[in-house]
């Protein structure tokens, strides 16, 4: 592997101590822009992204609760899912969330990460770089006030983890929602689940060619109803039809948006899922055959249902023509089955997203992919997430059920998107506040009047993912104030520079060969774990490089921003910053970390020698720290645990008892460098709270 030692302009304050950026001069994920391959991954998404919102027909009318329906009615419903899917799936979602990537991530998160590069948010301990932080162009009146208010700040992050949650209980329900026989229905996910490992690309070659018959044939069959039975629906489009059907129903027609809502379910994965494929696949694929799909797929029910009003409990398959009926059968019965893919792949994202910034106890990450930065699978997400919706489906078969709690979500994770993605205009994007309160208004009251009806649904089955996302939320919050916690104690007791000065002169101190990677969660300063080996061990390595592990609120630190290299001023004695974002792999392996780390001290050695004209001990300084190397690599790192002390609150005691129990059986964030385990040595120490 060829490594490059580079200086960069947001480095130049850091000369005087000796400061590089070690880049990794290789390309894992090449980015290929040829228009047959932007074509073919636009198919792929068609077995990933779209399986949710596609497969909708098969539960929208079954899920209205009808009483003597009238053509009226039937067009009112039709103008109002036309107008749903052409204002949220293809102004909203297609056309502006996507643009809205952080850095090719998507969803709430990424949403939030935008925000918090732009404003100085300070919630999370590791902020960008002065790369980012320190810009003088002028702020906002309303990135000021989040800036300066705390309550803000919180109740932003919030939403934001209220949003993940939400979208992730999205992912519960959507597999059960298509569920038609209980049993058959936990096996065929229980397969569809283990075939999650391989990855999304081969999942969406091989659930891709099934989503792209479904999307196909459905439109067909909808042309055939609609000159059959009713050949003047797409009068239906005009918003006069809405109006009157309000007017006529009064608050059953409102009642009855819960129902209509899910004619819109899955489009959230248009945004959540850009990291696994890239914007201009999905816009096309959702422009040019999802959204006619839909449209010609509803029209063609409409028309059936306004001469057979009475069929609505089933009006997907009996729309059908009997001569296609069976083998629509089978396809829409696959359709059904990897229908629930968008969700499953969305939720790795945004729990990866959430590991990296800190938010979730550490699960293993695995990418799939070499060339789509965003494919990963969790192992441990994935068979939790199939527990979860297996138990739905037994418990709750019956669909109604879930067809409720399935629209509460759906409106939920709408409505939070809409809120930050305001945010995001405004403080991000500086569009013209006249424009952003078009978008917010139109959207806001849209998606409030949608939330209001099915709240009512609330007792009826809606409480389920509210009861899955407070789960969740109570997790990311114990896990989240355990670490705030913990990191408030190593800045209150850390070990400055002077005080390491001091620490050194001891002369019980002994210096013993090799290199060590001493692993501090803190840049200013030392973590109180070091104090504690240094007076237990009495000894130090000859090379001791005090080595970070910072997590960026950023989808990908720049490769030359990666690792960073610097003197401390004592002699042997080092510090190391490595740099990702939550897009961006921990794929190093421990010996390429190693060689990485030290040829960068070596070239920064030669600049301070050069800098000072002076060789005297150049040659003796770098074959000490090759002599360190060969001697022998050691990683220390600290395993703390918290000591409640009798004067903490009731609050405390509960929270850290909590989150103690989560980091017990979380991961640890060394192997995730690829680091060999008889390499590393834990130091333990109790944080007394």
């Amino acid at each position: 592997m060829q490594l490059m030692v580079i200086k960069t302009d947001s480095c130049e304050k850091d000369a005087a101590n000796g400061c590089v950026h070690v880049l990794n001069n290789s390309t894992p994920f090449p980015t290929l822009d040829h228009k047959g391959r932007t074509l073919f991954i636009a198919y792929k998404t068609l077995g990933v992204v779209f399986g949710g919102l596609v497969t909708s027909p098969l539960y929208v009318y079954p899920s209205m609760q009808l009483k003597s329906p009238t053509e009226e009615n039937y067009l009112g419903i039709f103008s109002i899912m036309f107008w749903t899917l052409s204002l949220i799936g293809l102004v909203k979602y297609a056309s502006i969330a996507v643009r809205a990537d952080d850095q090719g991530e998507g969803g709430t998160f990424a949403l939030y990460s935008l925000l918090c590069r732009k404003i100085n948010i300070n919630i999370l301990s590791s902020k960008r770089s002065c790369a980012n932080s320190c810009t003088t162009e002028k702020q906002s009146k309303l990135g000021k006030f989040f800036e300066e208010s705390l309550v803000a700040r919180r109740l932003l992050l919030f939403i934001a983890i209220l949003g993940m949650c939400m979208l992730i209980g999205d992912g519960v329900l959507t597999p059960a929602i298509s569920a038609w026989v209980e049993i058959l229905s936990a096996v065929v996910l229980i397969a569809l689940f283990l075939l999650q490992k391989y990855g999304t690309s081969r999942v969406s070659f091989l659930f891709s060619p099934i989503m792209g018959a479904w999307t196909l044939t459905t439109p067909l069959v909808g042309i055939f109803s609609i000159i059959k039975h009713y050949p003047s629906i797409y009068k239906a489009i005009s918003p006069h039809y809405i109006f009157t059907f309000f007017w006529r129903n009064g608050k059953e027609g409102w009642l009855l948006l819960s129902g209509t809502i899910l004619c819109i379910t899955g489009s959230e994965a248009m945004f959540a899922d850009l990291g696994h494929f890239n914007k201009s696949s999905i816009q096309i694929a959702f422009l040019f055959t999802i959204y006619p799909s839909l449209v010609l797929t509803y029209a063609g029910q409409t028309a059936y249902l306004i001469r057979n009003p009475n069929d609505h409990k089933d009006g997907f398959y009996k729309f059908i023509p009997s001569a296609v009926y069976w083998p629509m059968f089978v396809v829409s019965t696959l359709a059904a089955i990897v229908a629930s893919q968008s969700l499953i792949s969305a939720t790795f994202s945004i729990i990866k997203q959430s590991v990296a910034l800190d938010y979730f106890p550490r699960v293993k990450i695995v990418h799939t992919s070499t060339r789509q930065e965003g494919e990963v699978y969790s192992p441990e997400v994935n068979y939790i997430l199939m527990v979860l919706c297996v138990a739905v489906i037994l418990i709750f078969g019956d669909g109604s059920e879930i067809g409720n709690a399935f629209g509460v979500v759906v409106t939920m994770v709408m409505l939070i998107t809409t809120t930050l993605l305001t945010l995001v205009m405004i403080i991000v994007w500086r569009t013209p506040p006249v424009l952003a309160a078009l978008y917010f208004v139109v959207f806001f009251v849209m998606e409030g009047v949608y939330v209001s009806s099915v709240f009512t649904k609330i007792p009826e089955g809606g409480w389920i993912p509210f009861a899955i996302s407070l789960i969740l939320a109570f997790i990311m919050f114990c896990w989240f104030y355990g670490r705030q916690r913990k990191i408030e104690y190593e800045l209150t007791n850390r070990i400055d520079m002077d005080r390491l000065k001091t620490l050194l002169s001891d002369p019980g101190i002994q210096r013993v060969p090799g290199l060590c990677f001493f692993y501090t969660k803190i840049q200013d300063g030392l973590t109180p774990v070091f104090g504690h080996y240094l007076k237990n061990m009495k000894s130090l390595h000859t090379i001791t490089v005090f080595t970070t592990l910072r997590y960026i609120m950023v989808a990908k630190v720049p490769p030359h921003e990666r690792i960073i290299v610097s003197k401390l001023g004592l002699k042997g004695v080092y510090g190391c910053i490595v740099q990702y974002g939550y897009a961006d792999s921990l794929s190093l392996e421990g010996v390429d970390f190693v060689l990485q780390v030290t040829d960068g001290l070596q070239n920064q050695v030669r600049d301070l020698f050069d800098q000072a004209q002076s060789t005297t001990s150049l040659d003796e300084e770098i074959a000490g720290i090759k002599e360190a190397k060969l001697a022998g690599v050691v990683h220390v790192r600290g395993k703390t645990r918290f000591h409640i002390s009798k004067s903490s609150s009731w609050f405390d005691r509960n929270m850290i008892a909590f989150y103690e129990v989560l980091h017990s059986n979380c991961r640890s964030a060394l192997p995730a460098l690829g680091i060999p385990l008889p390499h590393c040595i834990e130091v333990g120490m109790r944080y007394e709270v």
